[in-house]
């Protein structure tokens, strides 16, 4: 596999940035699914695990490493903007500051939370999914999938609850709310795995490659080796 980028690649990386983004704001949304309260975020935030499955899949963990890095630069960047707009004063006639606030004015104790889960979660799955293609020798793509969510998931949800709400919602109400976002994100997975799976061999049909990972550095600071 040569370092060069190609369009499936691109196309991938940046839908996956662009839901990152659109799930940070949307999660500042709680909607009723079922008579359970989640966030809107939900709607959007498992299809960048889902794309994380095809990349490490198909390009391999360090092609993951890489979008995940970007993913992070991209949400950080973000927040900086965010937080720059809500400091600068307001227009004497505007009268959205309040609601524009609430939504960009994130705590930092949130975004640190955000940030740091984004982090473990991504890379976990992209490892797990890496590990197991080895092996598995490429075999059962579903399995590996959905294990792969489930590890970065729960990785996700244990790091971003406890440190944006710890002290502030009751643990036994956290723990809640831990569970059944990793059990709606997985089965979120599951739902669209038909769709997961013609999209992984498409794209390996279109670019005639399928990396398997073996000999090389699963450090996640190797950002210049893809």
């Amino acid at each position: 596999m040569n370092n060069k980028v190609s369009v499936p690649f691109m196309l991938l990386g940046i839908l996956f940035n662009v839901c990152l983004i659109a799930a940070n704001l949307l999660e500042t949304k709680v909607i009723q699914v079922f008579r359970l309260s989640v966030t809107a975020g939900l709607m959007v935030f498992p299809i960048s695990y889902i794309i994380n499955d095809c990349i490490a899949e198909v390009y391999g963990f360090k092609k993951a490493r890489l979008i995940i890095w970007t993913g992070f630069a991209m949400n950080f960047f973000v927040v900086l903007l965010g937080q720059l707009a809500v400091a600068l004063p307001a227009a004497s006639f505007w009268e959205g500051e309040e609601h524009f606030n609430f939504v960009f004015g994130l705590a930092p104790r949130i975004v640190l939370a955000s940030l740091l889960a984004f982090l473990v979660g991504s890379f976990l799955n992209a490892y797990v999914m890496s590990k197991m293609k080895i092996a598995s020798q490429g075999k059962n793509f579903s399995a590996r999938a959905i294990w792969s969510t489930v590890v970065g998931e729960t990785a996700d949800s244990f790091i971003f609850f406890p440190l944006a709400f710890g002290w502030i919602i009751p643990w036994r109400e956290l723990m809640i709310m831990m569970a059944l976002q990793i059990v709606l994100n997985t089965i979120y997975e599951i739902f669209i795995l038909p769709v997961t799976i013609r999209v992984v061999n498409y794209i390996k049909k279109v670019e005639d490659d399928d990396v398997y990972d073996t000999d090389i550095s699963y450090n996640i600071l190797k950002i210049k080796d893809i």
